[in-house]
């Protein structure tokens, strides 16, 4: 639980220096050159106090910068205060919460609200995936879900171009498509899909999970080829309303996968309400973020909050795209 009488939620220099531990733990680091020689790299300070507050020159590069600088924070006029205090609400709220309700805390626009919390997102964002899920002897689950309407309504080749129809009955046709991803008793991963198909969804698969992996899912045909690549593939049925079966000493079911999508569905339906199909990788990678760092596995309020702040850098969010502003 975050402590809301920390200076760092209401005192700028007390903000600013916790960023800097957080980010720079050995010292301060030259965002420009890398170089991470302290010998090099000046506190600028003075009695005229006319720079930035914790302004720093590099001997090396003979550049200067800020704790801010190289990071999705980097030109913001928002306090640093007002970030760790937005950090802490995201990283702490299990659903989430909506950027009207950070305007409205934190007294702030709701257009600066909405932008800050996607930098946040940003920052959230694992990365590319680079280690794969699951393992010799370890259990992935696999599922997909459908939320919201789609945007660009998908098309049938049968029915030459034009969108697919569901007639007398509800389905997933015109719903954004997500697919999950969760290791037994550890982490998750979700991705957002333009159509779901045997193709599509192997994809997602054989890049995030080991082939030496136990994969459950459904009795879904989407996973019947892909599953023959993986060391078990074993399936629940829940069109028999089959939901878990016990196999000697182990257990198939795809409960947990479900239970992130529960958490995620509630979240979207019961906090955001509302989300542009363009901004839903964003969500999914908070939701993400918050499963894999939930209190199961060891992580509390404030250690989620500093996650956060390591993965601001490197990472730049604007209004307008660079290569869009530089042709303007």
């Amino acid at each position: 639980m975050a402590n809301l009488q920390n200076p760092i939620f209401n005192d700028d220099t007390a903000a600013r220096e916790e960023l800097e531990r957080v980010r720079w733990p050995n010292g301060p680091i030259c965002p420009h050159c890398g170089n991470c020689d302290t010998t090099k790299i000046a506190l600028v300070a003075g009695k005229k106090h006319s720079h930035r507050p914790g302004l720093r020159y590099c001997n090396e590069c003979k550049g200067q910068f800020t704790v801010t600088v190289g990071t999705v924070f980097e030109r913001s006029k928002v306090p640093l205060s007002k970030w760790w205090l937005a950090v802490h609400l995201l990283a702490s709220s299990k659903k989430g919460m909506s950027a009207h309700q950070i305007h409205r805390m934190l007294g702030v626009t709701y257009k600066t609200a909405w932008f800050m919390c996607h930098r946040i997102r940003e920052a959230m964002k694992e990365g590319s995936f680079e280690t794969p899920m699951g393992g010799n002897g370890k259990t992935v689950e696999a599922d997909e879900t459908y939320i919201g309407k789609r945007e660009t309504p998908r098309v049938s080749a049968q029915r030459k171009g034009r969108p697919f129809i569901k007639r007398g009955k509800t389905g997933g046709a015109q719903k954004r498509i997500v697919v999950g991803l969760v290791e037994r008793e550890g982490r998750a991963r979700m991705f957002h899909l333009n159509d779901a198909t045997a193709a599509t969804v192997r994809d997602v698969l054989v890049r995030n999970v080991s082939r030496d992996t136990i994969l459950y899912t459904d009795e879904s045909r989407l996973y019947t080829a892909t599953g023959s690549e993986y060391a078990t593939h074993r399936t629940v049925k829940h069109t028999a309303k089959e939901y878990a079966r016990k196999e000697g000493d182990i257990v198939v079911h795809t409960n947990t996968i479900e239970g992130v999508f529960s958490v995620f569905k509630r979240g979207m339906i019961g906090v955001y309400q509302h989300c542009g199909e363009a901004h839903l990788h964003r969500y999914l990678a908070e939701f993400d973020f918050r499963y894999n760092r939930r209190t199961k596995l060891g992580f509390n309020d404030a250690e989620r909050a500093d996650d956060i702040m390591r993965g601001i850098e490197g990472k730049r969010l604007t209004y307008r795209r660079i290569d869009e502003a530089a042709n303007a």
